[in-house]
């Protein structure tokens, strides 16, 4: 039987997140309310007391805070009719689901420094917090789910809060929420708040889709399996005590920081295989001159990167010398990298690091691109064929991107299939991570409308909004006429 447990609110405005998630104190003109809370956790008896250690490839996300994928469905429905006739299968094949993703419905714990690692508990007392809302205005619907500027405050009230269960050292952190928030006769939003130090994109999307294939065909056993073995990561370099030790050594804020005056302003920019055609035929009549017989990697992947790199430089002026070093972060599978097979339906991280660099002066000259895409293409080179190639660094390498605006860091990537998640109500009509307005980061996934086409999200300060959808714009078209 499925284990759920829910609680109606008669009127209950949407409690602000806790301070694992600190929004700018500004009003969002988008009103929800809190309809019900429903606790999910995997059917009574079917999951043992578990503790999961944490692998050298979990313990850097603990430098990062929580991811926040928000998607929208074209679904006009009542909030009486999403409560009586939706909601029970959602919580009924969640809990289903839950049972082979158990570790979702425990918590990170956090012992004092030295005392003891970090570890992943689950208990037959642990759950999933599973909201619903409804929103005051069904009109904010279409213009939230548009590619179009929109002010970032007005999608923090339609991702769930992390409450902890205990604050400081020694604490109980919830892995995940997830709330749904209806817009009557207009649409649905699922959105998540994911701390990834529990599993990576692929396991996360695996999890997405399995209970959203069981609450369409309302089956009752997932296809999705999941293998939670710690011991399949090998660890012969010994990385995960070295970097437990940089993590207690760093004491550094995990928390998402907005700042509280900042207006920021969320937009999506598309690049389809045309346009990427087009960068790379530019870059292939230029590189021979200043790379010679070098052969560039120019995957889809590496010339949409690029192209975000020199525009998001020439965006965020600064007076720095002109051999200036800015870092391209990004995360790499290790799938196929690793020099051993991980099961694919290993769940947990299985991601590297990758940091490029290249000079101010490289990236703002005329052949820009060129560079960027020469260091991006290195790097993946470079952990193609060894991905734990200097990954002694990687907690450091992140802490450099993470604490100065010289540098970017991209998350997501567009081989996961996410508008492929259809809980019974079609696809989503578009998808957005609600997290990068406070990271900084850019977010990548695969394109809804243009096949092999690559959807950015971009959140920055109004004025630098302004100067970086002008160099997308005038780079497209230089690189459309200029080969």
């Amino acid at each position: 039987m499925p284990n759920t447990h829910c609680h109606i609110h008669k009127t209950k405005k949407i409690p602000l997140p806790s301070s694992s998630i600190r929004p700018a104190k500004m009003v969002s003109s988008v009103k929800v309310t809190v309809v019900e809370t429903c606790t999910v956790a995997p059917p009574p008896q079917s999951v043992p007391p578990t503790s999961l250690p944490l692998t050298f490839l979990d313990i850097p996300w603990l430098l990062f805070s929580p991811t926040q994928p928000l998607f929208f469905y074209d679904f006009p429905t009542t909030t009486a009719h999403f409560k009586q006739n939706i909601l029970p299968n959602l919580n009924k094949t969640l809990s289903l689901t839950l049972q082979h993703f158990f570790p979702f419905a425990g918590n990170l714990v956090t012992p004092p420094p030295h005392s003891a690692a970090p570890h992943l508990e689950y208990t037959e007392d642990d759950s999933i917090l599973l909201t619903v809302a409804e929103s005051a205005s069904a009109a904010h619907f279409k213009n939230l789910a548009a590619n179009h500027q929109k002010t970032a405050r007005d999608f923090r009230d339609l991702v769930p809060a992390l409450l902890s269960g205990s604050g400081g050292e020694g604490s109980r952190q919830p892995l995940l929420a997830i709330q749904i928030t209806v817009f009557p006769q207009a649409g649905i939003s699922t959105g998540f708040t994911l701390r990834h130090v529990a599993a990576d994109w692929r396991t996360f999307n695996n999890f997405l889709k399995g209970w959203s294939s069981l609450c369409k065909s309302g089956g009752e056993s997932s296809e999705y399996t999941s293998l939670h073995d710690r011991s399949v990561i090998r660890d012969p370099f010994g990385l995960g005590s070295t970097f437990l030790n940089e993590w207690w050594a760093m004491k550094i804020d995990r928390s998402i920081s907005t700042c509280e005056k900042t207006i920021i302003i969320r937009s999506t920019f598309v690049l389809g295989p045309i346009e990427m055609e087009s960068i790379k035929k530019w870059i292939l009549t230029r590189s021979e001159i200043l790379f010679g017989a070098t052969q560039l990697l120019l995957s889809p992947y590496v010339l949409a990167c690029a192209f975000l790199w020199v525009c998001w430089v020439k965006a965020h002026w600064s007076t720095s010398e002109d051999n200036c070093v800015h870092y391209f972060g990004f995360i790499a599978g290790g799938m196929t990298r690793l020099s051993y097979t991980v099961p694919n339906n290993y769940a947990g991280n299985c991601v590297g690091f990758g940091r490029s660099s290249a000079t101010r002066y490289e990236l703002l000259g005329e052949n820009g691109i060129l560079f960027a895409a020469k260091a991006i293409g290195d790097t993946i080179k470079k952990l193609n064929v060894d991905m734990l190639g200097g990954a002694e660094n990687w907690m450091s390498d992140w802490k450099v991107l993470r604490e100065s605006e010289l540098h970017i860091m991209v998350t997501g990537s567009p081989k996961v299939d996410l508008y492929g998640l259809d809980f019974g109500w079609g696809r989503p009509v578009k998808m957005e991570d609600v997290s990068i307005d406070g990271t900084g980061a850019i977010s990548l996934c695969e394109c809804r409308e243009v096949v092999g086409g690559v959807e950015i999200g971009v959140a920055l300060p109004k004025f630098k909004m302004h100067d970086f959808t002008i160099f997308f714009n005038k780079g497209l078209n230089h690189y459309s006429i200029g080969y």
